[in-house]
């Protein structure tokens, strides 16, 4: 297990999506508590796609530790806030710093690399059914990218 010693500290632009994260939490009246700052840093640290009970081994061990349900809870409340994203395929989670009000993520997996890129992706409120709602959209693309293409 990783102790907070053992992790390394937040790079400038990950600095930055916390800010954005506080603002995004105070001008909706939430709140970004310990266990969703520290679940939401994990991600923005993580190399790629993480699971969310990898997640629940990088926090810290001992009494009072985190369990699978804290974890989850977290995860809820960060997509809910379009601050992550599940990748369904992968049952795994990445950050997002983007505003995804008016439309969903699209994201591309590597299948050599198993890297992940998101970009915004279009409005699906003009393809859904009559009197649907879409609260959430994410589509997931699989390929080979550049870099393995090369």
């Amino acid at each position: 297990m990783t102790d907070d010693s053992q992790m390394p500290s937040l790079t400038t632009a990950q600095n930055d999506a916390m800010h954005v994260a506080e603002a995004l939490c105070s001008d909706r009246g939430e709140r970004l508590t310990p266990a969703r700052r520290r679940v939401l840093e994990l991600l923005l640290q993580a190399e790629g796609p993480i699971k969310a009970y990898d997640l629940l081994e990088l926090l810290k061990p001992g009494p009072g530790a985190a369990k699978p349900p804290t974890v989850y809870r977290a995860l809820d409340f960060l997509m809910e806030l379009g601050l992550a994203h599940k990748i369904e395929a992968l049952n795994a989670y990445v950050s997002c710093a983007h505003c995804h009000d008016s439309g969903g993520a699209e994201i591309f997996i590597c299948t050599q690399c198993d890297g992940v890129e998101e970009r915004h992706g279009a409005s699906h409120s003009s393809c859904a059914p009559d009197g649907f709602t879409i609260q959430r959209s994410v589509v997931e693309h699989f390929g080979v990218c550049a870099r393995c293409a090369a």
